[in-house]
């Protein structure tokens, strides 16, 4: 077996609080990430620019936000999925292996909510990784049609021996998302739910990673002060198994 490990993480655009009072996390996001020591981090909420902030906050860093998190010699892949007044944000991607093609796909359901997927092909251990980065809208119908396009899209785009991985937010309280992901051979980590939200005092888990073609093994959300000062949520770092006859196919 081959592990591979992939963290996914809502970065509430690197600020936390409101108004005059809020502060900036980027800087500490970024020792966090360093610490997720994995293969493959996926991250929703990320600044590309944001004009007023970088005015207020005299360590706003030059590079966007996903460059600036990236560890040294990983690749990085950011595609917007919102357009603001002052800016835009998105979904990214960073991997410790190279990135063979990533592409990007609306999935706003109304005007209301900017959404959109991520979709990057990495390779890993010699062999091609489908991964997809996602930010599922508020309300349930909206996910609902989101879902069904994201299945749609691994229909279109994926082939259907690939190992792939889809990762991010997901905003679903129950397990509909789930269940419907479940029925395409998309599995998370059986066991008890990982609380990712709120993260001062998590009760619901919200970020998930879903694996085809890899086996889930382990899931981890780390806990403690300095972890919900950087977000309202927490990360979810989970590791999984490439079998064996995939992983001797590569090598040959």
């Amino acid at each position: 077996m081959t592990r591979i490990r992939v963290a996914t993480y809502n970065i509430h655009k690197g600020v936390q609080g409101v108004g005059p009072q809020r502060r900036l996390e980027i800087h500490n996001l970024g020792h966090a990430v360093e610490q997720f020591d994995a293969d493959i981090v996926c991250l929703q909420e990320v600044r590309k620019l944001h004009r007023r902030e970088e005015r207020h906050f005299a360590r706003w860093p030059e590079l966007p936000q996903a460059e600036f998190l990236a560890p040294e010699g990983y690749h990085v892949v950011y595609r917007s999925n919102a357009f603001t007044r002052h800016g835009e944000h998105g979904n990214a991607l960073l991997s410790r292996w190279p990135v063979l093609a990533h592409q990007h796909e609306d999935i706003s359901d109304h005007r209301f909510e900017q959404r959109g997927l991520l979709h990057v092909e990495v390779l890993m251990h010699g062999r091609s990784v489908h991964v997809l980065v996602v930010h599922l809208g508020l309300i349930r119908g909206s996910r609902a049609r989101q879902v069904t396009q994201l299945q749609r899209f691994i229909e279109r785009e994926v082939p259907h021996d690939a190992p792939l991985l889809i990762a991010g937010d997901f905003n679903d309280w129950g397990a509909a998302v789930e269940r419907t992901l479940g029925v395409t051979r998309l599995l998370s980590f059986k066991g008890e739910r990982q609380a990712t939200f709120p993260a001062r005092l998590p009760l619901v888990q919200l970020d998930y990673v879903y694996a085809r073609g890899l086996t889930p093994t382990a899931v981890h959300v780390p806990h403690g002060r300095i972890w919900w000062r950087m977000s309202d949520h927490l990360p979810l770092i989970a590791e999984f198994d490439l079998p064996a006859a995939i992983a001797s196919r590569a090598r040959r």
